[in-house]
């Protein structure tokens, strides 16, 4: 039920016309209010969303190709680049957009445990390999974390230099650095041939053995009609009602 209602809350912001900005202060709003309600609040929420942004500055060469009024123009000699104001308010759409569906995102990974969300894309009829993948990339992260300390710390007992003597140069450092990550994946990838070949003798068959959980039944079927329904009810006031630039 949370990833259908938190699927189709990002569905439905992503359905909003430029320059909505009422709305997507609505549904952050929204979103702050169940931070609350589930004792997470709005800071944590927001302080993990930031890693979309960089990801939504592929919206900004909309800020040069939208017609419209300029705001200003970049002459880089042999070209000149013109901002506009509808590209700057579809870039910020983008952003705000990107932004507010990753807390979203960032809302259901809080309040749910990793098993239970990946049981519910099992139900889901999420593709078995993906999930299996998934869950076995979560559990062994740590390994992984570990053995990338180990590695840097064997690094820093075999780099050793005398107080004020010159630093390597940027190159060597990132051959060292390149030749960490080739030993990390090799090391990687024969643990993990182990480790499933270790998993099918216990008889792994390409899923994780969970307890069955009940079905949806007619309160869970209700609480997801009554979603949908909220949030056609916000898309309409969305597209009719509310003003945009």
């Amino acid at each position: 039920m949370k990833i259908v209602a938190t699927v189709g809350f990002i569905l439905a912001l992503s359905l909003l016309p430029v320059g909505s900005f009422i709305a997507i202060g609505a549904a952050w709003a929204a979103l702050v209010a169940l931070s609350m309600a589930a004792r997470i609040g709005p800071v944590r929420m927001v302080r993990a969303s930031f890693v979309a942004l960089p990801f939504a500055a592929a919206a900004l060469p909309l800020l040069f190709t939208k017609d419209g009024d300029a705001i200003g123009t970049m002459d880089f000699g042999l070209f000149a680049l013109t901002a506009t104001w509808p590209g700057l308010i579809a870039v910020l759409t983008i952003l705000f957009k990107s932004w507010v569906s990753v807390q979203a995102a960032t809302m259901l990974i809080f309040t749910t445990r990793f098993h239970d969300l990946m049981h519910g894309f099992e139900r889901l009829r999420l593709p078995r390999l993906m999930v299996a993948i998934i869950s076995l990339m979560y559990r062994y992260l740590a390994v992984l974390t570990g053995e990338s300390s180990r590695m840097m710390r064997a690094r820093a007992a075999r780099s050793a230099a005398l107080p004020g003597a010159k630093r390597p140069s940027v190159r060597w450092q990132a051959s060292v650095v390149g030749n960490m990550v080739g030993a990390l994946f090799l090391r990687s990838y024969e643990r993990s041939e182990r480790v499933y070949v270790a998993m099918q003798a216990r008889g792994y068959d390409g899923t994780m053995v969970r307890h069955e959980a009940p079905p949806l039944g007619l309160p869970g079927f209700a609480a997801i009609g009554s979603v949908a329904v909220a949030l056609a009810a916000f898309e309409l006031v969305a597209f009719l009602w509310l003003p945009r630039p």
